[in-house]
């Protein structure tokens, strides 16, 4: 898969949601995760993260939502239960792309949300868990942008296997080729 994606939250108020969405960034393969507010360590994080994802995979902490630095080309997406926020299932993913969720009780900060290139929502009866909430987002993404097999017509599992892809011969050879026929180097 081409692109990357990051997970962070805002402002959460409990260490173990953010070793939790921490984690969850590390199973589906973030290219780093982020803090942004709030007063979380490492020590803390490491009670719920049982992955060690923090030593894996970087982990940048910034103090609020203005100090936010990501990489150029890098699209903020916030998840949040908002008016003009988009149905996950009806959003194309950034290729490059960090997600952001809000804390527990307040959500994603206006100047967060002004920050956003885009927001989403899970359609969902009530807010769920933090980090359930970026996995079903990273999930969502990964069937998205990922290729599998087609699902069957009827229940069950994948019955064709994933096509092999094509990218042809590369142009360096063509034109080597072409070269050799022109001059009669054969």
């Amino acid at each position: 898969m081409r692109g990357y994606a990051a997970l962070g939250v805002e402002e959460v108020s409990k260490a173990r949601n953010a070793g939790a969405v921490i984690r969850t960034a590390h199973a589906f393969d973030a290219a780093f995760a982020f803090l942004v507010g709030g007063k979380t360590g490492r020590r803390e994080i490491n009670q719920s993260d049982t992955s060690n994802a923090a030593e894996q995979i970087p982990l940048y902490q910034f103090e609020g939502p203005r100090d936010l630095a990501l990489p150029s080309g890098c699209q903020l997406v916030g998840i949040e239960i908002t008016e003009d926020a988009y149905d996950l299932p009806s959003f194309r993913h950034p290729r490059r792309a960090a997600y952001i969720l809000g804390s527990e009780r307040a959500g994603l900060s206006a100047d967060m949300l002004d920050l956003c290139d885009h927001t989403v929502k899970i359609p969902t009866r009530f807010s769920l868990n933090l980090a359930v909430a970026g996995a079903l987002v990273l999930y969502d993404r990964m069937l998205s942008l990922d290729r599998f097999a087609p699902r069957p017509l009827m229940p069950g599992g994948a019955t064709e296997a994933l096509p092999e892809p094509v990218f042809g011969e590369p142009l360096w050879k063509k034109k080597d080729r072409r070269r050799k026929k022109e001059t009669g180097l054969s």
